[in-house]
């Protein structure tokens, strides 16, 4: 990996990027900077294109190059998760609201990391609760490795207690990716509707 960039990226995604489920907020801002464009964090020049394969919520094989002429906002999840991931994806859904027609352009892929519990019958209801642009994807462990890896996300599963039931941390980041697969933006649960529809917008135009 190029050092440059390795160094370049934790700086955007230092400090917070890791969550659990009770915690929101990433640190991707500097208020001394000067403005810029876009609202979220430009990250353009870190991050590798939109590739992945895995299993969407119609239990069928999706690409990214199914994907190819939308806007893509990647979020990494899971539908046991009790605030973080139902409050962010709601939050989603109000800023595809905001872009009236144009949310036709966008989806937002909703990676879950929990394999074991998130089948895609799960996932389908789950995503289709929130807005018709959400889609829910899931897949192997390597498959979910890797792809964590390429965007340099950690999550981490806890070990089942005796009720079977666990913990998952994740990421609570928002990977914006335009048309044509590049890595744009970085986003956080701290952006609002507003403001988020305000950078697609831009994207799409």
């Amino acid at each position: 990996m190029n050092t440059g960039w390795a160094q370049r990226l934790g700086s955007v995604l230092r400090s917070g990027l890791i969550c659990s489920c009770a915690l929101a907020g990433i640190a991707c801002s500097n208020s001394s900077a000067p403005a810029a464009r876009f609202i979220a964090s430009d990250i353009s020049s870190f991050m590798p294109p939109l590739a992945f394969t895995l299993t969407d919520d119609a239990d069928a094989r999706l690409t990214a190059g199914t994907m190819r002429g939308k806007v893509i906002l990647l979020y990494f999840g899971y539908t046991h998760c009790p605030d973080v991931c139902p409050t962010t994806l709601a939050a989603l859904a109000r800023t595809l609201q905001r872009l009236g027609p144009q949310a036709d352009a966008v989806r937002v892929l909703f990676v879950s990391v929990d394999p074991r519990r998130d089948t895609p019958q799960l996932l389908k209801r789950y995503a289709a609760s929130f807005a018709p642009q959400v889609v829910g994807l899931t897949g192997t462990d390597d498959a979910l490795t890797a792809l964590t890896k390429r965007y340099r996300v950690a999550y981490r599963r806890d070990e089942p207690g005796p009720d079977g039931n666990y913990a998952v941390y994740h990421s609570s980041a928002i990977f914006i990716f335009d048309p044509e697969g590049r890595a744009r933006l970085l986003a956080s649960p701290s952006e609002s509707p507003d403001q988020l529809a305000q950078d697609l917008k831009a994207l799409m135009g």
